[in-house]
């Protein structure tokens, strides 16, 4: 059971989301509240796997809220939601270690999908959003390439170079003729090498450091 909590001040549109993860028999809601500050105190509270943010909220944003989660140790996946798909404050929120971001009009199948997907952290949601998201947000100047970068063999660059353009492990491995199994380990040991907290944060790094 994959459990969500939604932080949203639009009671409508809680209540719709809610509607559509409820009828699916692994999802459940454990929690939905209308600010950044309940989305805290709810998020400890109930521990859940997947945290649905909204960008803009009363009493605390969802940016401040996603960037004070994400300091707990046991902290949730969490996916901004935002009604336009250029939106710098959900790049400014994924930089910070939001697993990705949701348009608000979704469909209710790509958004269960994407909870599906960043709870396995098998692939990037919405990669080529998320890609150009990243290509209009960020600076074309890059930052140098740290020395953990070249601690990455061959083999691992090669992986690094195929997610950071948003491929999945199915993808990688049919591409490369490799298991998906052995392309998550890659990418596990990519991520260590380079102390970055998902898939998601892989991309970053690439775009940050001309490696995309």
């Amino acid at each position: 059971m994959i459990r969500v909590v939604l932080a949203d001040d639009q009671a409508l549109f809680r209540a719709g989301i809610r509607m559509v993860i409820d009828s699916q028999a692994d999802l459940e809601v454990v929690g939905e509240v209308s600010n950044g500050r309940q989305a805290i105190d709810v998020v400890r509270a109930t521990s859940p796997d997947v945290v649905l943010m909204d960008i803009r909220m009363p009493v605390m944003d969802g940016l401040v809220a996603t960037a004070e989660l994400l300091q707990d140790a046991d902290a949730p996946r969490i996916v901004m939601l935002t009604t336009f798909d250029l939106d710098e404050a959900a790049a400014r929120a994924i930089r910070q270690g939001a697993s990705g971001f949701l348009l608000k009009d979704a469909d209710p199948e790509f958004l269960l999908a994407a909870i599906r997907t960043v709870h396995a952290g098998s692939a990037v949601i919405a990669a080529s959003a998320t890609r150009d998201l990243f290509a209009h947000t960020m600076d074309a100047a890059s930052h140098p390439v740290p020395d953990s970068y070249g601690d990455l063999t061959e083999r691992e660059r090669e992986i690094f170079a195929l997610a950071a353009r948003g491929l999945s492990n199915a993808e990688i491995a049919a591409r490369e003729f490799l298991s998906e199994a052995t392309v998550k380990t890659h990418i596990s040991r990519i991520l260590a090498k380079l102390a970055l907290r998902d898939r998601v944060q892989l991309v970053v790094f690439a775009f940050e450091h001309g490696l995309a």
